[in-house]
C-alpha cells in the first residue's frame, strides 16, 4: 500500500499514482501496436470518449495515442465498429461518460441507465417521442426489416412507405434522427458501424452477443461494478471524481464507496491540499517518477474532468471550442502538455490535411517551466503526432509566450 501509517499521500503521490492507473507510467510497446496493443489501452481508462471535433483528429484517437504512440487507427475502428467470427467486436458505443466506447462486457452495466432513457435521454427527445408516438415502432420495423442503416435511410425508407402530404411534414429528419438516439439511449438499437463518422443503427439484439445481452443486473450492483472500474481508472479520486467518470450521482456511489471499503477494494486516505476525503484502491501503485512526454486531447480521460485536473496537476483547463474567437485564452482545440509525470504546457492545434501542416497557432507554458527544455520535448512530441496523422510539417504561430522557444526547436 503506498501510504503511511497516518492513510496520507502527498500530492505528487497522487499524481504518480493517477498517472500509472491512467497507463502513463508503462514502458512504450516494442514492435508495431497491434489490436491487443490497443486495447490494453482500455484495460486502464475502461472507455474513450467520442466527439464530432476532428480539428485534429477524432477524440476517441487521441488517447491511445498519448499513452502508446502511433498506431495504426484501423485497429480501433475494427475493434469497434467490425465483427467477424476471427475477430469479433470488442467495444461498443453507449453513454458512459459521454458518448463513448466501452468494452462489449460493460454493455450490461448501463442497462438501468436504458431504462432512465426509455421516454428520451433529454427533455427535447422526449417531446419528439410524444409528437411521433409511433414513429419508435415505426423505425425498429425499418431496422428489423433493412439490418444496420442510418437515420437518413430510415427516413427514406418511412417516406416511400407513407409519403408525406405536401402541407403537413409530420416525420422530418431530425425527429426521425432523435428517435433514433432514443432507440439507442434505451439500449434497443446500437451502432454496429460508422462511416464517415455516421452512426449506423441496429438491433442490439443483432450486435451483441447472447451473454452480454442477457445480463441484466439490478442498479446497485451495477453502479458498485461502475464504481470499482472508475476507480481502478483513476487510482486515487475523491467521490466526485469516481461519481464523474461514468457521470453518476451522490445518491449511487456513496453506498457503492461504502461496500468498496467493506471489501478492502478501496482504502480511504488523505491527499496534501486536497479537502475532501480520497480513495485509493487497492492495487493502486505508486512509482518513484514517471518520466515521457504526451499531447492529451481535451476530452483525454486523465483530463476531462477539469476539477480532478486542476486539483491533480495545478492546471485550469476550460475547452475554448464554444468561446467567441476574440474571447478565447488560448484557442479553439488546446492539447496540455505532459512532460514527466506534469502539466507543463499548452498548444492549440490544428492539422490542415490538405496541405499537409500541423498547425499549432498558440503555445503557451505554465509559471515557472524552463521554456527551452519543454520547447524541446513539445517540438518532439508534435513531430511525432505529425508522422502519425501523416503530416508532412509543423508550422508555429506567434501567439503564446512559449512560440518562439518552440519554433526555434522545429526549424
Amino acid at each position: 500500500m503506498p501510504t503511511s501509517s497516518s492513510g496520507s499521500l502527498s500530492l505528487a503521490a497522487a499524481r504518480r499514482i493517477a498517472l500509472a492507473a491512467q497507463g502513463f507510467a508503462s514502458a512504450p510497446p516494442s514492435g508495431t501496436p497491434t489490436r491487443r496493443t490497443v486495447l490494453k489501452v482500455l484495460d486502464s481508462t475502461r472507455l474513450l470518449q467520442l466527439d464530432s471535433v476532428s480539428a485534429v483528429v477524432r477524440a476517441h484517437y487521441a488517447p491511445v495515442f498519448s499513452r502508446i504512440g502511433a498506431y495504426d487507427r484501423a485497429l480501433l475502428d475494427e475493434a469497434a465498429w467490425g465483427h467477424t467470427a476471427r475477430r469479433p467486436r470488442q467495444l461498443i458505443e453507449y453513454w458512459a461518460h459521454e458518448a463513448a466506447l466501452i468494452p462489449v462486457e460493460d454493455w450490461p452495466l448501463m442497462r438501468w441507465r436504458m431504462v432512465q432513457y426509455r421516454h428520451g435521454r433529454w427533455n427535447g427527445m422526449r417531446q419528439v417521442l410524444e409528437r411521433n408516438p409511433a414513429l419508435a415502432d415505426d423505425v425498429l420495423g425499418v431496422v428489423k426489416e433493412c439490418g444496420s442503416s442510418t437515420a437518413g435511410e430510415i427516413e427514406r425508407h418511412l417516406e416511400l412507405d407513407r409519403p408525406r402530404a405536401k402541407d403537413n411534414w409530420g416525420w422530418n429528419y431530425s425527429d426521425t434522427k432523435v428517435v433514433c438516439e432514443a432507440l439507442f439511449a434505451a439500449g434497443e438499437l446500437t451502432v454496429p458501424k460508422r462511416v464517415g463518422f455516421q452512426r449506423h443503427y441496429d438491433l442490439a439484439a443483432n450486435v451483441l452477443p447472447p451473454e452480454v445481452l442477457s445480463r441484466e443486473p439490478d442498479e446497485a450492483d451495477a453502479v458498485r461494478e461502475l464504481v470499482r472500474r472508475a476507480a481502478r481508472a483513476h487510482g486515487i479520486g475523491t467521490e466526485t471524481d469516481l461519481r464523474d467518470y461514468y457521470r453518476l450521482n451522490r445518491r449511487q456511489t456513496e453506498p457503492a464507496i461504502a461496500d468498496l471499503l467493506d471489501t478492502g477494494e478501496l482504502e480511504r486516505v488523505t491527499v496534501a491540499g486536497w479537502d475532501k476525503p480520497a480513495y485509493l484502491h487497492a492495487e493502486a501503485r505508486t512509482p518513484r517518477r514517471v518520466t515521457g512526454a504526451a499531447l492529451l486531447c481535451p476530452f483525454d480521460p486523465l483530463i476531462f474532468f477539469r476539477d480532478r485536473t486542476e486539483r491533480l496537476f495545478d492546471f485550469h483547463y476550460r475547452i475554448e471550442i464554444y468561446t467567441p474567437e476574440h474571447k478565447r485564452v488560448h484557442g479553439y482545440y488546446v492539447f496540455p502538455f505532459l512532460l514527466d509525470g506534469e502539466l507543463v504546457a499548452r498548444v492549440d492545434l490544428r492539422a490542415e490535411r490538405g496541405t499537409g501542416r500541423l498547425l499549432v497557432p498558440g503555445a503557451f507554458a505554465e509559471p515557472g517551466r524552463d521554456h527551452p527544455r519543454v520547447a524541446a520535448a513539445l517540438a518532439a512530441a508534435l513531430r511525432d503526432m505529425a508522422g502519425w496523422l501523416e503530416l508532412d510539417t509543423v508550422e508555429v504561430g506567434e501567439k503564446g509566450d512559449l512560440a518562439p522557444a518552440l519554433r526555434r526547436e522545429i526549424a
